[in-house]
């Protein structure tokens, strides 16, 4: 399978990590040898309720026995797209009161960005610099890393970039903006949180100038950060949110909620302002249903800090110079690049898989199911210790 996979299939980096998965259950990935690795990733940030749980299984199951897709997005009533949507309002700030719900992440950012544009009849948007929300034209193009566009341009125009956490810098915003588009935490530039009120400042100055505050939730959302959305962290409510990964519990769905009244200018003027086929797949939507809902009615938010300070207490070693993030979106960060590809593949090889950020190569992701254990949490730290003394040897 091994030669099939790198002969077929297309790659997307020169050294792909090439896991031969032969099933995985919990917090735990197997191989066709029946290796087990611990998952300290979960899918990049996807499997919040760990792998094969069994009400999302159950969830898509059961939907399966009843019809999957029927009627391209937003034309038919189906009910796990009216729950999904209804429930996720209810897990949102009063104004945020309609979901258009997408197969991803990325889609979402396009929709939002649309969506924005409708509103607001302009067309500036400005981002942050080291940002990261996704990798169509559209995404990337409110994407601040020149080293990934470059070899794509020319993007969407009408892109200008600010500095995160730079406040001189928000000054920027004007009566010609949009959007603002930020990561509520930095997630390809080092999981670089907020500080000083950063965000409920530039949505101060959105308000005075009249532009909109799209906030990406795609890794911070749907509990992983202490609170079901990251922004309620940071005293800020945007105008839209978009949101991915842990939403689908392993499976692909994002979705972007706003208004109900900004959100039906997409309906008309022009119709079918923004459409997709399989966004809202109802077996897909029946999957992230279960997720939320499992997500809410448990203690895994709150879980998520307690967890984040164990991980903390258990990880302490003098090549580790920080760990960033908050509740189970963290990295630890160390002195070089190589030093941290050192570490990651000697940790693959030890039976905890742990992965890279985007743009800071100093760091090794640290991502693991809301579901994980306290036992395995130790037992992750563990092995990552020993691993980094293998290195060192």
């Amino acid at each position: 399978m091994k030669s099939d996979f790198f002969k077929y299939q297309a790659q997307t980096s020169p050294h792909p990590l090439a896991i031969e998965v032969s099933h995985a259950k919990g917090s735990y990935i197997y191989d066709t040898s029946n290796k087990k690795y611990l998952d300290f990733v979960a899918g990049v940030s996807a499997n919040s309720l760990g792998h094969s749980h069994p009400k999302v299984i159950n969830a898509v199951k059961k939907q399966l026995d009843t019809y999957a897709h029927v009627m391209v997005y937003g034309e038919f009533i189906q009910k796990p797209q009216v729950d999904l949507c209804k429930l996720l309002v209810e897990n949102s700030p009063k104004n945020l009161d309609a979901v258009y719900i997408t197969n991803s992440g990325t889609e979402a950012t396009e929709g939002a960005l649309k969506l924005a544009k409708r509103v607001t009849g302009r067309a500036e948007i400005i981002a942050a610099k080291q940002s990261y929300h996704g990798n169509t034209q559209g995404a990337m193009s409110v994407s601040g890393v020149e080293r990934q566009n470059q070899a794509f341009r020319p993007l969407v125009p009408g892109v200008r970039f600010i500095e995160y956490n730079n406040e001189i810098e928000i000054e920027k915003i004007t009566n010609k903006t949009a959007a603002v588009i930020l990561e509520t935490i930095q997630g390809g530039a080092g999981f670089i949180q907020p500080k000083n009120d950063y965000l409920s400042k530039v949505k101060k100055r959105c308000e005075k100038v009249g532009a909109l505050l799209i906030l990406d939730e795609i890794q911070t959302g749907i509990g992983r950060t202490g609170t079901f959305w990251g922004f309620e962290n940071y005293n800020v409510v945007p105008d839209i949110i978009i949101t991915g990964k842990g939403l689908g519990g392993g499976m692909p769905i994002g979705a972007f909620i706003a208004s109900f009244e900004n959100m039906s200018l997409l309906k008309d003027n022009p119709k079918l302002g923004h459409i997709s086929t399989f966004a809202g797949n109802p077996v897909i939507a029946a999957a992230s249903l279960a997720t939320v809902k499992e997500i809410t009615t448990s203690n895994l938010i709150a879980e998520s800090l307690r967890k984040e300070e164990l991980i903390k207490k258990h990880l302490q070693h003098s090549k580790i110079k920080e760990i960033r993030g908050k509740g189970l979106m963290l990295a630890a960060i160390v002195e070089t690049p190589e030093l941290a590809a050192q570490i990651i593949h000697k940790c693959l090889e030890n039976g905890l898989i742990l992965f890279f950020l985007l743009f800071e190569e100093r760091a090794m992701r640290i991502t693991p199911p809301l579901t994980i254990s306290d036992e395995e949490i130790k037992l992750g730290c563990t092995i990552l210790l020993k691993s980094i003394d293998e290195v060192l040897v």
